[in-house]
């Protein structure tokens, strides 16, 4: 059987693990080739008897036969095709979201073969619940799974994987463990953040905070961003005070008109001693976590909490 898959890297390979098991194949009777080899070698293997069972799988990582991209002679593959070896599982893969239907070894693997979309799921939850077959998980814990994965197929898989390891031992999955596993997908927006901070929304602050620190921000660099936004915001301030366009700020501070379009917007809630307050107190915290006298983890928790 000839196949060609294209598509995401964790369903192709969930495809393929699914033809071994159903076809039986054992890993020592699987080739793999890429695009540095030549199609004559993939042919010539393809055509030869496996040694040790009686079917063997050859997996071959090329999308340029299929994107167009280059003009690859295919005429031996082609030849192939129209003959192939019974006894020989040849999967072609291409990790990319389209390929070249007009191209004739495209037509001659889906006459003669079979060819598989794996850009995405028809149902997502029932993907998880496959990768979870032998764990006991409900459906909101898998519907919390994917959305801290942004539905995100390959985030998902590597999550997945993450928490079954965690909870090898008995199985049962919870939200708890989903939240103490992985990674929410977020996309920090720092003037919210600073927004929770000033408005006093502790809770909003800590669990941003805590996201980040999963990502692997260091706690310092959150705090010298802060710091460097608080900073602004009250530069921004005192210049529109002395009549200045946004313009005029950007080229005194020498920072893009943007930023400074938003922090203006934004100071315009606070005083100016509020932005200094927190300007010291951020460097006062800067100061305590370099000389030792706090955990850093805490130290930005501990601001967070007092605010």
């Amino acid at each position: 059987m000839i196949y060609l898959l294209y598509g995401v890297k964790t369903l192709i390979d969930s495809y393929i693990d699914k033809i071994k098991q159903k076809e039986k194949i054992e890993d020592i009777n699987i080739s793999k080739y890429t695009i540095d080899d030549s199609i004559e070698n993939i042919v010539e293997d393809a055509n030869t008897i496996s040694l040790f069972d009686s079917k063997k799988m050859i997996i071959v990582e090329n999308e340029l036969i299929f994107s167009g991209k280059k003009n690859i002679e295919t005429k031996n593959l082609e030849n192939y095709i129209l003959n192939y070896n019974p006894s020989t599982i040849l999967i072609f893969v291409s990790y990319s979201d389209t390929v070249d239907s007009r191209r004739k070894i495209f037509k001659l693997i889906s006459e003669k073969g079979k060819i598989e979309k794996l850009n995405r799921t028809n149902n997502i939850n029932n993907y998880v619940k496959n990768l979870f077959k032998d764990y006991q998980i409900s459906n909101n814990t898998i519907n919390l799974l994917i959305k801290r994965a942004d539905n995100d197929i390959d985030r998902i898989y590597q999550e997945a994987n993450k928490i079954m390891i965690y909870k090898i031992n008995d199985k049962i999955i919870t939200d708890k463990d989903v939240i103490d596993c992985t990674i929410k997908k977020i996309d920090i927006n720092i003037f919210t953040f600073i927004d929770n901070i000033i408005n006093k929304n502790k809770t909003e602050s800590i669990k941003t905070y805590k996201e980040m620190l999963k990502i692997g921000e260091e706690p310092i660099k959150i705090i010298v961003m802060l710091a460097n936004q608080f900073r602004l915001m009250y530069q921004v301030k005192i210049l529109r005070k002395k009549g200045y366009n946004e313009d005029d700020m950007a080229n005194i501070l020498q920072v893009k008109k943007y930023p400074v379009h938003l922090a203006i917007q934004k100071s315009l809630k606070y005083s100016d001693s509020v932005l200094l307050k927190y300007l010291e107190e951020l460097a006062d915290l800067d100061i305590k976590i370099k000389s030792g006298e706090i955990d850093k983890n805490l130290a930005l928790e501990l601001f967070l909490i007092r605010i």
